[in-house]
């Protein structure tokens, strides 16, 4: 997916300020779920939910204001409880920050893990298939 940099992404210097990537790496992962024909509203209805629990980041490069980056997001693994991901910001095909994402899936009433639903591990093989 592709993102503009606004003025509100960046710090004073009129670089992205660290954290924002963070959320463009959500953005992706939310986009590839949605690409997926999963709604995560239906899901959050079912106290099904995603959480990040743990991340390996590297900053290789910055983005500007009025930049139009690149954001990627491909699934590694999918385990019962939880997915890995490989998530980068690209600025005309250079590589400004890459990162490793796991996600767990929690049950949202109990605030406890819980196997990812059925649902989304079809659409993840359906997906396969047509790769």
């Amino acid at each position: 997916m592709q993102i503009r940099i606004y003025y509100e992404d960046t710090d004073a210097g009129g670089i992205v300020y660290h954290a924002n990537y963070l959320k463009y790496f959500e953005r992706a992962r939310s986009t590839w779920v949605r690409d997926l024909g999963i709604k995560q509203q239906a899901l959050l209805e079912q106290s099904i939910a995603f959480v990040v629990i743990d991340m390996s980041i590297q900053f290789k490069g910055s983005a500007k204001l009025d930049d139009l980056v690149t954001v990627t997001c491909e699934l590694l693994q999918a385990k019962r409880a939880s997915m890995l991901f490989k998530q980068d910001i690209l600025l005309d095909n250079k590589l400004l920050v890459s990162a490793t994402v796991k996600v767990a899936c929690v049950n949202t009433k109990y605030a406890k893990p819980m196997g990812i639903p059925t649902e989304l591990i079809d659409a993840i093989d359906k997906k396969k298939g047509n790769a």
